[in-house]
């Protein structure tokens, strides 16, 4: 590679990485196929997302989701269409904060339901194909764990908010049944936030607490023996 080539090679890395990008959860690529996604509405929802978080731009129109993909508006409409009518994605509606005006933002936290659910289905396929006994389960399904928080937040969650649940599951290996017992704490504390809820699970993480009677003898030591 002579001089010049090398150097337009640094500067396209150097721009690449100061325009940004966006984070995305490896279950969402690891499972789109398998929960009914085509490759092309997969990536629509990955643009989405990056208009979001990268862009500042919550609702994208179909003409700039077009223009990004390549694609003929119809498509794009056909396509969200499919994609909000089997819950993959929805359309919140809020009040903007800065202008105080009715606006309207894409939430794919509905992609990320229907991927914990694959993985909950499948860690319990992989169960039986082991042979292994089957314990009755103490928790509920991811989806069903994001209702549950959903209800006691009294609204639903954002995507965010999913992927940090997600994330418990996945990267920081809790169970279930520890992350509801987390919740109840929370709200037990009248602190019904996913930040106070990470300190538990952190608290709990550091005197190797793993289930919910652990967690419940731990905490009784701070709530005057409250079973």
């Amino acid at each position: 590679m002579n001089d010049e080539l090398w150097k337009a090679y640094t500067h396209g890395i150097a721009a690449a990485i100061g325009e940004g990008g966006v984070h995305i959860p490896s279950l969402l690529l690891q499972s789109y196929s398998r929960v009914g996604l085509s490759d092309s509405e997969a990536m629509l929802l990955l643009q989405i997302m990056l208009y979001g978080q990268a862009e500042r731009n919550d609702f994208p129109t179909p003409e700039e989701l077009a223009e990004r993909m390549g694609v003929n508006v119809r498509q794009i409409g056909v396509m969200l269409g499919r994609l909000m009518k089997d819950e993959f994605l929805s359309i919140d509606d809020y009040i903007d904060d800065v202008t105080g005006l009715h606006s309207e933002r894409y939430n794919w936290s509905g992609w990320l339901m229907k991927a914990s659910e694959w993985r909950a289905k499948s860690k319990r396929q992989s169960k039986k194909t082991d042979k292994q006994p089957i314990a009755m389960e103490k928790s509920a399904p991811a989806s069903s764990l994001f209702s549950v928080f959903e209800q006691e937040f009294g609204r639903l969650l954002s995507p965010m908010e999913c992927e940090t649940i997600v994330s418990w599951l996945d990267k920081d290996r809790y169970s279930e049944e520890i992350v509801l017992f987390a919740l109840k704490e929370a709200v037990f504390a009248g602190k019904i936030s996913l930040k106070y809820i990470d300190r538990i699970l952190i608290e709990w993480s550091r005197n190797r607490i793993t289930n919910a009677d652990e967690a419940r003898a731990h905490a009784g030591k701070f709530h005057g023996g409250r079973a």
